[in-house]
């Protein structure tokens, strides 16, 4: 019996008003040790924390406010020293005249520094939609989703890698994961990205695009070695989708299996044959082999890295991918994916890993051309 999926949304707290009381908290700071100093005896003299409040403006405001606050402070310590005496207003003064300069500096080095943060991230996201192009939903009968999450939120792109092609030869997808991290990881990965479609739509079978791919790698790799670790290699999984065929062909080069979905059986297909890394054809020797399973009308097909099946509870447990595939088997792939990245989460407290899959279904009753 197919298990119905039940949607769970994270729900997570409007973030709006939380922006909104940071902003304020530099009044609401000025506000309170003001009330203080007015309410209290002089000898606890809680106007000497007025300081703190352009101090803290500088965190969260532009150069102005932050000296018009400092001001601000500045008259109320003047109008405490006529209702208290002995404050010591004077030095009280000079340390919020002196707090206030070095804040407003500090807001003008935060604001450049935000500046340059937001050029970066307009960078990085033009180059990830050149790494990792949306793809087409739906290609024939085959109904197509991704998932990319960088294990550091402010992350862009990584050594993860998709790409899709619609070929003479059938839909080819790629999946893959770069070893290694930072800047020649991201290029690595993008050489092979490249390769595959300049060759996807040529080649005429897996094997000799796999072979593409390793020449690509390791012209790559003699290009652009890095000091602090061995060559670059990656592992990569190409499966083949043909036209009405019902059936698919995987050719896994050392890269986590796929899992099949299959009415209410999960299957994962271990390879048959060791294929290959890309760029290790030197030590393991070049070879690549072709599984073809089937793949019918409403068959799934799970794709993904190994930051989905190394995610480690607090007790170092893996995630179950093919147990909790089974619990999500009627789930079609958008759904699948986005209760895969909720789960990961929920069950790793965050990612350590990049996370890259790809959602595979062939639709139950392909449309017919018209006639």
């Amino acid at each position: 019996m197919i298990r119905p999926v039940r949607s769970r949304r994270r729900h997570r707290a409007p973030r709006g008003g939380q922006r909104q009381a940071v902003l304020l908290s530099p009044v609401l700071v000025t506000v309170l040790i003001t009330a203080l100093a007015f309410s209290t005896p002089r000898e606890i003299a809680f106007s000497r924390l007025l300081p703190a409040a352009p101090a803290l403006a500088a965190a969260v405001w532009p150069v102005l406010p932050t000296v018009l606050l400092g001001a601000a402070c500045l008259l109320i310590m003047i109008g405490l020293s006529f209702v208290h005496s002995d404050l010591g207003t004077p030095y009280t003064v000079a340390a919020i005249a002196a707090v206030t300069l070095a804040a407003a500096y500090a807001s003008h080095l935060r604001l450049q520094r935000e500046e340059a943060l937001f050029q970066v991230r307009l960078v990085a996201d033009a180059a990830q939609k050149v790494l990792l192009r949306p793809l087409p939903r739906l290609l024939h009968d085959i109904e197509i989703e991704s998932l990319y999450r960088a294990a550091q939120e402010q992350a862009r792109i990584g050594g993860d890698f998709y790409e899709v092609a619609d070929t003479p030869y059938g839909v080819r997808l790629l999946i893959g994961d770069v070893r290694g991290k930072g800047l020649s990881a991201v290029g690595a990965a993008a050489a092979v990205i490249n390769c595959f479609r300049e060759n996807a739509h040529d080649q005429p079978d897996l094997r000799s695009l796999a072979r593409r791919m390793q020449l690509t790698m390791t012209r790559y790799s003699a290009a652009f070695p890095v000091d602090d670790e061995p060559e670059h290699f990656a592992t990569a999984l190409m499966a083949e989708i043909p036209g009405g065929g019902g059936q698919v062909r995987i050719l896994n080069c050392g890269h986590p299996p796929p899992v099949f979905v299959r009415g209410e059986r999960v299957d994962v297909l271990e390879p048959t044959l060791p294929s290959t890394p890309l760029n290790l054809s030197a030590l393991l020797g070049d070879h690549y082999h072709v599984d073809t399973v089937p793949f019918s009308p409403g068959d799934r097909m799970l794709l993904y890295t190994d930051g989905v099946t190394e995610t480690r509870d607090r007790a170092g447990v893996f995630f179950p991918l093919p147990d909790w595939v089974r619990r999500h088997e009627a789930a079609r792939p958008r759904e699948l994916l986005d209760e895969l990245h909720a789960d990961l989460l929920r069950h790793g407290g965050g990612l350590d890993d990049d996370v890259a899959a790809l959602a595979v279904r062939r639709r139950p009753h392909a449309p017919t051309a018209a006639r």
